[in-house]
């Protein structure tokens, strides 16, 4: 039996200054963590007990499917080198070096690891498929560690990776993953959402995150409330309506029109008394291209052109160039590429580069431009603009691209759908991508086919953030005197708190209840501290037990109190019923989670 005297639960009447979003203020005050330094966390004995549940509901999932392995945290730098990434993840990665000189590396994840794996022990055909996972400490050197363990250099993760023969073989495995994690995130209680995602630095095609909406998130979601299309801003799409063209003036050319002092959109689209949508914005850019078989990274010019109420996506900008980074221009280097000041760049006249980031300037129109006329643009003058200007017969591009942020009320892109989008914060728990022949290929992975032909096998990558879901339970399940968490991932489900320690008739009855809960497979928590029942009654609002036991004054009619953190409620039980109720209701929670 846990005994709240003999524990060690620290917990604190207000929070740090600097804790900023719920869940971590409460992780703080509820005594779950503490701090060593910046973005690095020691989690406590509550803390630990939540995080182990969690991780046997992961286990437990991913038994289904696949088979757990636990590789080093420390990695050689010949093995990043193969893919690519020792110089792509750029500070991102901790590195360090041994005794003997040696460059090594602190493990982000384990790609390289788990192919070098395949690439010795997976021979044949008749191996595949394989899916091996891991629960694992993974290091980010963070630049900015903030909101708890929700942007941290040290954390857990569960990651996964399947080796298929061919295409086939990879949906099978991803849709394997997609219902594990389905599984995962509903047994922990968390009302979660599956949108459409980018890769990032892992790669890949087809990808999914699993958000939880909250305004501690720092993901932003576009969805549909009607279809129920969703989507990671750095993926969603939307469908534009329709602008009214301007009228064309003169004989139709762009003409140069003097327009001093208008840098802005606003100040542009007042000038010519149009709507924004009818000004062609230029954001320009300097790109980096990562340099291979031995050659330097490059600098290289970018010219993004889009809509004037529009913004540029940069993880899709990205996408689209191959690029690694990207910076603005500076004075000097809108002088070389566009022979004019910022505030009044254009697309006429530019020599544009043939191909993306290869020399020259790489000009990205932005789909939205396509087909439009008689629009308003910068002359690459100072105090100057052009209108009458129409993309594709006044200037052409290197590339045309979806490229842009969508906006709150676009329409929805679903065909058919007559939804708006609404775009919210969330917080990503996990992610499925399908990483293809990325690392095989680089790192020369091969198995014998079925008539003896070396083929590569094609890969998937699958990961959970282990404290994601503990924080992500807090921020959708907390008010202003603590938090709750779902039964299947709370230290305790129930807390036994006697009121008065020192009666020993209420201390005996409490340790009996707390036996009987035991027997009936719940986790309890006596409370039997010599401390004033407020102050016992606040602890156990704060620190995320979502059912409460009073043994108190009522006692003496067989009554007992019964309260449900979420809700509040509080109603009188007789004792000898107080444990199957409590049994019932963390049933029937779990049920409604299943439900969601």
């Amino acid at each position: 039996m846990h005994r709240w005297s003999k524990l060690f639960i620290p917990t604190l009447r207000e929070a740090p200054a600097d804790a900023e979003v719920a869940s971590h203020k409460f992780l703080l005050r509820a005594g779950y963590i503490r701090q060593l330094s910046a973005g690095i966390y020691s989690y406590l004995f509550l803390g630990q007990r939540s995080l182990n549940k969690i991780v046997a509901i992961v286990r437990d999932e991913m038994d289904k499917i696949g088979q757990e392995f636990f590789l080093p945290a420390i990695h050689p730098r010949e093995l990043w080198e193969e893919s690519g990434r020792w110089t792509t993840m750029g500070e991102n990665m901790f590195r360090l070096k041994d005794r003997k000189g040696a460059d090594l590396c602190l493990g982000m994840t384990h790609e390289e690891v788990m192919t070098s794996m395949a690439r010795s022990e997976v021979r044949s055909y008749k191996q595949l498929p394989q899916i091996w996972y891991q629960i694992q400490t993974k290091f980010r050197d963070e630049p900015r560690p903030k909101s708890g363990l929700l942007r941290v250099r040290q954390f857990i993760m569960k990651d996964s990776y399947s080796f298929d023969l061919d295409e086939a073989g990879l949906d099978r495995s991803y849709k394997l993953h997609d219902g594990a994690y389905r599984a995962i995130f509903t047994r922990s209680g968390l009302k979660f959402v599956v949108v459409e995602a980018d890769s990032g630095a892992m790669g890949g095609s087809q990808s999914q995150e699993f958000m939880v909406y909250s305004d501690a998130g720092e993901d932003f979601i576009a969805s549909c409330p009607k279809c129920g299309y969703a989507a990671n801003v750095e993926k969603a799409t939307s469908r534009l309506e329709p602008v009214e063209e301007m009228e064309a003036t003169g004989n139709g050319n762009p003409e140069l029109v003097h327009t001093p002092g208008c840098a802005a959109i606003a100040d542009v689209a007042a000038f010519f008394k149009i709507s924004p949508a009818s000004d062609i914005k230029c954001v320009a850019y300097m790109a980096l291209k990562r340099g291979d078989k031995g050659k330097p990274d490059a600098w290289h010019g970018v010219a993004v052109f889009l809509r004037g109420d529009h913004q540029v996506n940069e993880t899709k900008l990205a996408g689209v160039l191959k690029a690694a980074e990207f910076r603005p221009m500076q004075a000097a280097e809108l002088e070389h590429y566009f022979q004019g000041p910022a505030g009044y760049l254009g697309p006429v006249g530019l020599d544009i580069a043939k191909e993306p980031i290869d020399g020259g300037l790489t000009v990205v129109v932005d789909k939205s431009l396509e087909g439009r006329k008689n629009m308003v643009c910068g002359a690459n003058k100072l105090d100057y603009h052009l209108r009458n200007v129409c993309p594709g017969r006044d200037f052409g591009w290197t590339l045309s691209a979806d490229i842009r942020s969508v906006n709150e009320g676009e329409a929805c892109p679903t065909p058919g759908c007559a939804g708006r989008l609404t775009v919210g914060k969330a917080v990503e728990v996990g992610h499925i991508f399908k990483l293809g022949y990325k690392y095989t290929e680089s790192m020369g992975a091969h198995v014998l086919d079925e008539n003896g032909k070396e083929v590569r096998p094609i890969m998937g990558c699958y990961g959970i953030g282990i404290e994601r879901i503990l924080t992500a339970a807090i921020e959708q399940a907390n008010d202003d005197k603590g938090f709750w968490l779902p039964p299947s991932i709370a230290p305790f489900t129930v807390v036994v708190t006697v009121t008065n320690s020192g009666d020993e008739s209420l201390r005996k009855t409490g340790e009996k209840l707390a036996e009987e809960l035991e027997a009936d497979g719940l986790d309890v928590l006596l409370d039997d501290r010599d401390e004033r029942p407020g102050v016992k009654f606040k602890d156990a609002d704060l620190v995320g037990i979502p059912y409460r036991i009073n043994v108190g004054k009522k006692l003496s009619s067989g009554i007992v109190d019964l309260v449900t953190r979420g809700t509040g409620a509080m109603v009188d039980v007789r004792i000898d019923e107080a444990a199957a109720l409590v049994k019932e209701r963390v049933e029937e929670e779990q049920l409604l989670a299943a439900s969601f």
